[in-house]
């Protein structure tokens, strides 16, 4: 009896041990597969991460680069606006130089007429004139009038050059000039001095320095000067020609005309 039970209890305790076995079994089927399950989850993961991380990557990259294009935009659009200002005051300027290029012609019109009244009225004024340099001036005016009638001068270069004879013969109304020249009298030329003191009086002197003549702007004539006035008129020569220092003298001038 005792050997049967032991017997049943080897038996049992085998069954007991392979349930075990087989339970143990069973239960590791389920785990490896979590464990796969947990790995893939984690491959997946890793994965997903990386493509994140990429396209985080290229978020910042379009970022950047539309901030650069953001940045020219304002460049350029400033650059544009300050190009549109040049444009739009060269226009204006443009407009004021064609104004004045239509202008040109009006303008022509009544220079032209103006520069040769210009030219009459000094030509009246030298013959009017003491005739002091009067060769020369009268060369000046003639040159004047070629001037205005030649083609290759332009209309500015004219002017200019009446404006320079008019300002010589405003020069010639506050200096003491000297030229020798020839003086006739009686049917006679006589070597002299000429010395003019601005458009005050004119004189002439003999080279010889015996005789001396004013200028009488009324009858157009010379008169002979006494000769207590040569000794003046030959210092003032002296003086007009840088030859004696500077120094009072005592002359007769013309008596002022009437006024009318």
């Amino acid at each position: 009896m005792s050997k049967v039970s032991n017997r049943t209890k080897i038996a049992t305790a085998l069954i007991g041990a392979l349930a075990l076995a087989g339970s143990n079994l069973v239960v590791a089927d389920p785990l490896s597969d979590v464990q796969k399950a947990d790995a893939k989850i984690h491959a997946d993961a890793a994965a997903s991460q990386k493509k994140v991380d990429k396209y985080y990557d290229q978020a910042q990259d379009m970022a950047f680069e539309y901030g650069q294009v953001a940045d020219t935009r304002e460049s350029t659009k400033s650059y544009n606006d300050y190009v549109a200002g040049l444009v739009a005051d060269q226009e204006a300027t443009m407009k004021l130089i064609q104004d004045d290029i239509n202008g040109v012609d009006k303008l022509r019109q009544g220079v032209v007429p103006l520069m040769f009244k210009m030219v009459d009225a000094l030509e009246q004024f030298v013959a009017l004139d003491l005739p002091f340099n009067k060769e020369t001036r009268e060369t000046r005016i003639k040159r004047l009038r070629e001037t205005l009638n030649t083609a290759n001068v332009t209309l500015a270069e004219k002017y200019r050059l009446i404006l320079d004879a008019y300002n010589i013969e405003r020069e010639y109304g506050y200096k003491m000039n000297v030229e020798t020249g020839k003086l006739q009298l009686d049917g006679k030329e006589i070597l002299v001095d000429f010395i003019n003191f601005g458009r005050v009086a004119y004189y002439a002197q003999s080279l010889d320095q015996k005789s001396a003549w004013m200028f009488n702007p009324e009858t157009k004539a010379w008169d002979k000067l006494d000769d207590s006035y040569l000794r003046n008129i030959t210092k003032a020569i002296r003086q007009a020609r840088g030859q004696g220092a500077p120094d009072m003298f005592a002359l007769p001038i013309p008596a002022a005309e009437a006024a009318q």
